[in-house]
Parts: C-alpha cells; sequence; structure tokens
C-alpha cells in the first residue's frame, strides 16, 4: 500500500510538473502566434502584394523551411532523447561533448549549404523557389534576398540546439519566446530598415529576427551547470551516430509533408477561384488551438518522456502518456467543438476586410469546418509523436505518417468528386482528406505505443474522453443557443461572447461530472498565486 502511494504522489509530481511547463510554453507559443501575426500585418501594409512582397515571400520560403526543420523538427526529436538519456544516466561531461559535436557539425554544414546556395542562388530561383518569375526585375530581387538571407540559416541550427539542451534541463520558458523575437526582428526591419532600404530591409530583419532567436536564449544556456564547449566533430561518438540515425527518417518525413502540402496546393488550383487560399486559411486557423495546446504538451513532455525511458522507467512513461492525453482530450475536443460552431464569424473577424468579402468568408469557413473536425487527431498525434521520439523510435511515426499522407492524397481525389456530385464546394474535401487520414494515423500510432508500453490504461483515457464529449455537447448546445440570439450582431460580440459562453458552461459541466484534473487546474493556479 506504501508502494502504491508512494508510486501515485511521484506521478502526480511528475503531472503537475509537466502541466506546469506546458502552461509556460502554451502563453509563449500565444505570444508567438500574435507577433507572427502583427508581422505579417506589418509586411503586408509596408509593400502590399506588389513585386517586393513577392519577392520576398519566395526567397524566405528557404530560411522558413529550414528553420521549421532545425529549430523546431528534426532536431530537436533526435537530439533531445539522446542528450537526456546521457543527463540521466549521470553522463553530463559525454552529453555536453555531444552537444558540442553536433553545434560544430550544423555550423559546418549550413556553412556550405550557404555558400553553395549563394553562387547557384539564380539556379534556386528559377528551378525551386519560383520558376514563374520572369520578369527580370523580380528574378534579380528574389536573388538578392535569398542571398541576404542565408546568413538566418546558420543562426537558427545554433539557436534550435540551444532549444534542445535548454528543454532537456526542463528550461521552457526563453526557449519558447524565441519565435517570438523571429517576428520583432522581421517587424524591425520594416519599421527601421525599410523606409531607406526598401524590401532589402525587411530581408535584414530575417537575419535580425534570427540573431534574437538565439540570443534571448543564452542567459539561460550560459547558467547550466558543468557546461562545456569541445572544439570536436565527434565522427567516432556513438552518441552523434544516434543523433544522425533518429534524423534521417524525420527528415524523410519533413519532405513528405512538403510534398503533401504542394500536392494538396496543386488539387486546389483546379478548383474554383479562392480554393487555394481557402485550404490555407482553414488550415492555418484549426493549427492555432493545435499549436497552443498539443504542440506546448508536447514540448514539455518530450524531456520527461526521453528520462523515462533512459532509466527504463516503463511504466511509469505509460502512466504519464495516458494522463497526458487525458488532460489533451479534455482541451481539445471543446476547441474543435468550438471552431466548427463559431467558424463563420470567427473568419468574418480576423480577415473580412477590404477585398475579403462574404464569398470569402464562406470559403474559409467550409475548409475550417472539416479541418477542425480532425483537431484531435492531429493533437493526439503530436503527443505520442513524441513518445516514440523518446523510445528512440523515429522510423515508427515517419513511416505510418507517410503511409497517411500518401491515403490524404487518395482521399482527397475521391471525396473531391463526391463533393461535386453533391453539390458541395470541393476544396473542403481536401480539409475532410487531411482530417480523416490524421485520425486514421493517431489510431494506428496508439496501437504500436500500446505494444511498446504493453498498454496505454486505455480505461482512463477512455473514461476521459466520454466526459470531455458530454461536457462538450452541452457546451454545443449552449453555443448554439448564443448564435441564434446574438445572430444579426457584430462579429466580435458573437466570438466573444461565445467563448466566455462556451467556457462557462464547460466548466461548469466538468464540475457536474466531476472531473480531478479541473480540481488539480484550480489547487495548481492558487498555488501559484500563493507564491506571488
Amino acid at each position: 500500500m506504501r508502494y502504491m502511494d508512494s508510486t501515485k504522489a511521484a506521478d502526480n509530481l511528475e503531472n503537475r510538473r509537466i502541466a506546469r511547463d506546458a502552461g509556460t510554453v502554451m502563453v509563449a507559443i500565444i505570444l508567438g502566434q500574435v507577433f507572427s501575426l502583427l508581422s505579417s500585418i506589418v509586411i503586408t501594409n509596408a509593400f502590399g502584394t506588389g513585386i517586393e512582397n513577392e519577392a520576398f515571400n519566395a526567397a524566405n520560403r528557404l530560411p522558413d523551411i529550414l528553420y521549421n526543420l532545425v529549430a523546431g523538427g528534426a532536431l530537436a526529436s533526435a537530439f533531445i532523447p539522446t542528450f537526456t538519456a546521457l543527463l540521466t544516466k549521470g553522463e553530463r561531461s559525454k552529453a555536453w561533448y555531444l552537444a558540442s559535436a553536433i553545434a560544430n557539425l550544423i555550423t559546418i554544414i549550413f556553412i556550405l549549404l550557404g555558400i553553395l546556395i549563394a553562387v547557384f542562388a539564380p539556379w534556386v530561383v528559377r528551378t525551386i523557389l519560383a520558376p514563374g518569375f520572369t520578369d527580370p526585375e523580380k528574378f534579380k530581387l528574389t536573388v538578392d534576398l535569398v542571398r541576404i538571407q542565408l546568413l538566418a540559416p546558420i543562426i537558427f541550427g545554433l539557436s534550435g540546439l540551444s532549444m534542445g539542451i535548454l528543454n532537456s534541463h526542463r528550461s521552457f520558458l526563453w526557449p519558447a519566446l524565441a519565435p517570438m523575437m523571429y517576428s520583432i526582428g522581421k517587424i524591425l526591419g520594416v519599421v527601421l530598415l525599410a523606409p531607406s532600404m526598401g524590401v532589402y530591409g525587411l530581408a535584414i530583419g530575417v537575419v535580425v529576427g534570427a540573431l534574437l532567436h538565439g540570443l534571448i536564449q543564452l542567459p539561460s544556456l550560459l547558467k547550466l551547470p558543468e557546461r562545456k564547449y569541445s572544439l570536436t566533430l565527434g565522427f567516432k561518438l556513438p552518441d552523434v551516430r544516434e543523433v544522425a540515425r533518429l534524423m534521417g527518417p524525420r527528415l524523410l518525413g519533413v519532405a513528405f509533408v512538403q510534398l503533401n502540402f504542394l500536392i494538396n496546393t496543386r488539387l486546389a488550383s483546379l478548383m474554383p477561384p479562392g480554393s487555394v487560399t481557402a485550404v490555407a486559411l482553414g488550415f492555418s486557423l484549426m493549427m492555432i488551438p493545435e499549436a497552443a495546446i498539443a504542440q506546448a504538451i508536447a514540448i514539455a513532455a518530450l524531456p520527461t518522456f526521453s528520462a523515462q525511458a533512459a532509466a527504463g522507467r516503463l511504466q511509469e512513461m505509460r502512466r504519464s502518456l495516458a494522463n497526458l492525453l487525458r488532460g489533451l482530450l479534455f482541451l481539445a475536443v471543446p476547441a474543435s467543438l468550438g471552431l466548427i460552431l463559431l467558424r463563420q464569424p470567427l473568419v468574418a473577424l480576423i480577415f473580412q476586410r477590404g477585398q475579403f468579402d462574404n464569398a470569402s468568408t464562406r470559403l474559409v469557413a467550409w475548409a475550417l469546418l472539416w479541418y477542425a473536425a480532425g483537431l484531435l487527431g492531429h493533437s493526439v498525434v503530436e503527443i505520442v509523436s513524441r513518445a516514440f521520439y523518446a523510445l528512440h523510435d523515429t522510423r515508427t511515426p515517419v513511416f505510418v505518417g507517410v503511409g497517411a499522407m500518401s491515403l490524404n492524397v487518395g482521399l482527397s481525389i475521391l471525396l473531391s468528386s463526391l463533393f461535386v456530385k453533391w453539390g458541395w464546394m470541393p476544396h473542403g474535401a481536401l480539409a475532410l482528406a487531411n482530417s480523416t487520414a490524421t485520425f486514421l494515423e493517431m489510431s494506428v500510432l496508439l496501437y504500436f505505443m500500446r505494444r511498446k508500453l504493453t498498454g496505454l490504461d486505455g480505461s482512463s483515457v477512455l473514461n476521459g474522453l466520454i466526459k470531455a464529449l458530454l461536457a462538450a455537447a452541452v457546451m454545443g448546445l449552449a453555443l448554439w443557443g448564443w448564435l441564434e440570439l446574438s445572430h444579426g450582431t457584430s462579429a466580435w460580440l458573437i466570438v466573444l461572447g461565445g467563448m466566455l459562453a462556451g467556457l462557462v458552461v464547460y466548466t461548469l459541466a466538468l464540475l457536474v461530472l466531476r472531473v480531478p484534473e479541473l480540481s488539480m487546474l484550480y489547487h495548481a493556479v492558487l498555488r501559484r498565486l500563493k507564491r506571488n
């Protein structure tokens, strides 16, 4: 009995720690998204949709792809489990030797890659980035902007590594704020440099943003214990080879994700005008709560999962994963239903002005309807994938993801024809195909994870799902009533009032259902207020 009590206490402590860290990351991610939106507004206001902005967007694809890849993708999923395993075993000198080797390799690779791209920039623009830029002025400008921004990936490489090191030490705040600093750099480029330098000032702002992305993490990095840098490439170090082995499948997965986006864009381009933009905006709106909820939890959980896996505490890891999935359900289910019910006024509130009219709102809202249905699937995949990474298995989530994306393409073609037959706007089929494929991806990943951990505490997760659905159903009725009551009023009132009503009703429903996570949240907030 005493052992069970101590185990339960340890689990609760770990859950509270992950929840606290996830809350920190969540706030930082929301701030990052706000500043990202603000930077887009500032850039659009300064350059409109003319040649300069077109050239910048094409040139900026390169650092953005590398940013997403290194600062938050393949590197983190490969480095954090390996680095954390060494820390867990008490091998700190080996851990820092590994970090030094990866830092040196990243720097060399990106410098060489940068030189190569700078030399062949005209070919890169003409063949890869913007084959449609036949205007000589636009083409030359794009080439120039590519070359200016090539410094950013080098900085992002080191900054992304810093994020992994800090997250492994359970330091989340400053790494999570780093993307906000990237957006601030772009804003500064427009405000301070663009008046005299034009779009070249914005390109310099990208480099400044990359530098700020790294600098905001530097004080925390310098405070870490037993920190040591070594001038080594570590080719003979098994841990370096392990990071490379884990990164391989993730790079393949990223490549397939980009390919899938390209195929979807091509399919949408064959549909009625506005379909491409509608699909892009609908997906981006769905990703806001996905990033704020699932990515925040996943980032906070990966170091814990990695430490548990390294120490062979798989039962503990199973309980942690189950508890996180339960918590995720209570957040993602109402978010999904809220997006579905409030989609029309929400799109109107954010986008409807100028050339973006009622017809545009309907197009985006239709895509959002089907994307929002897949929010839960996307969120679960985000968490479970991290559990695989912690177990040094990047192949399973990547191969399952590749299969899901292949299915996505097939479903997109099939459902598009069905939507046309039914008289529905066909671009909605692309969103539904994505949600369906992601749901199947989630199911397969859960199956394989259950086999790896010899169970997933399924009864606890299922109980959470049932209660989340019941509470969300009550919330949905309240939102439907609010939409009927507020019909014809301003989008501001409908959206904000709906969000408030939904939050209150959903919380009350959880209280009636006696959901323990709600009590834990209340006491956590109370403890934080007492500390302050």
